[in-house]
């Protein structure tokens, strides 16, 4: 009789671990790329190293620019107003940000599409999106994974060039 209390016990403990894992094996489920997209996102610094390449384009053309960056959820990073530069301007370079990052498209030609087509002119009439020339998407990858807004450079064309000055390719960061 003892050896079989002895054995139970041993059977038991024997058993025990193996209960253990039961309970922690998880059912099987579906690939987790299903569910979640693996995102890039942008630093400060990078957002930074943007705003000083844009304002040294500027810079070539004798102008000083408002410069925001936003992040791919339309997160506001850099927002920095330019020495001279009128206040309405860092507003209208946040919004150009957001404008291009939301539509994936550089401003100055979404601007111009939306005037030549009847069924997008309204557009310009979303509370957040500026349809001026100067929000370039910024591309990794190819996700957009921010964008860049200028104001204040002598125009719309200027703050589109100034914008897509601003890529760092040696980073993999274009803009289109």
């Amino acid at each position: 009789m003892y050896k079989a209390k002895q054995l139970a016990g041993l059977s038991l403990a024997l058993l025990l671990p193996g209960l253990g894992m039961a309970q922690t094996t998880r059912p099987a489920t579906p690939a987790t790329s299903a569910y979640v997209a693996p995102a890039f996102r942008l630093t400060l610094a990078t957002a930074l190293e943007l705003a000083v390449r844009a304002r040294a384009k500027a810079a070539t053309l004798n102008q000083q620019v408002s410069v925001a960056v936003v992040d791919a959820s339309g997160q506001t990073i850099l927002l920095a107003q330019g020495d001279g530069v009128g206040p309405h301007n860092t507003e209208a370079s946040r919004r150009k940000a957001f404008t291009a990052l939301s539509t994936k498209t550089p401003t100055l030609l979404l601007g111009r599409k939306a005037r030549a087509n009847p069924d997008t002119q309204n557009l310009a009439n979303l509370p957040e999106l500026l349809l001026l020339g100067g929000g370039v998407p910024l591309r990794y990858q190819g996700q957009v994974i921010g964008a860049i807004g200028i104001s204040g450079g002598g125009g719309a064309e200027n703050d589109d060039l100034i914008g897509h000055a601003a890529s760092m390719p040696e980073a993999g960061i274009t803009t289109p």
